[in-house]
């Protein structure tokens, strides 16, 4: 199980004393802090992994494709064509999961359960992309259970083994239903200071 630390807004000592812990997969919401916040930082330190928790824009692609080893917010077949189109022309290619979206809330992106299966396949086989898993954000008010099954039933029927659910509030409820990572930054960093 990997513990993913939500860096997005943290104070660079909040960081640097997380990574000095031996925390080492950060998880970002938008390209353009990551940049800021990891590239400076990030040479010599190995095994750091970066992954890309926000929603991304197809006219970002290439800069996530260029900082981050995975990328797990794919909810399109738009942006499955630019992803794989920036991992041709940097000659990298970041892991990548598919967001789904549960609970099929008009305001949160990812792809509906329905529409799943679909866009797998067409980032897979008709992109080339390396999809390993799924990712998820249940509906905040509701019981997150049934949201983790249906998406580890997704991922079992598509032959996919990594499962991001799970943030500090359910973290625990995520690992019972059978998530490989979870997405923790209140939990390790305390209440999140708002730019």
């Amino acid at each position: 199980m990997t513990l993913t630390a939500v860096s997005k807004t943290q104070a660079p000592e909040a960081i640097d004393a997380i990574l000095a812990a031996g925390q080492r997969a950060f998880g970002e919401n938008r390209v353009q802090e990551a940049q800021a916040r990891w590239t400076a930082r990030r040479p010599g330190l190995g095994s750091l992994e970066l992954r890309l928790i926000g929603p991304l824009q197809t006219n970002k692609a290439e800069d996530a494709v260029a900082l981050f080893d995975v990328v797990e917010t794919l909810d399109r077949e738009k942006l499955a064509r630019a992803l794989a189109d920036a991992a041709h022309k940097l000659g990298r290619a970041p892991r990548v999961l598919v967001q789904v979206n549960t609970g099929a809330e008009p305001q949160k992106a990812g792809v509906l359960p329905e529409a799943a299966d679909a866009l797998i396949a067409a980032a897979r086989d008709g992109y080339g992309l390396k999809i390993e898993g799924l990712m998820c954000i249940p509906p905040a008010e509701e019981e997150p259970t049934p949201h983790f099954t249906l998406l580890g039933q997704i991922a079992a029927r598509n032959g996919l083994s990594v499962l991001s659910m799970g943030m500090s509030g359910d973290y625990e409820t995520a690992i019972r239903c059978g998530a490989t990572h979870v997405r923790v930054g209140t939990a390790l960093f305390g209440e999140r200071i708002r730019p």
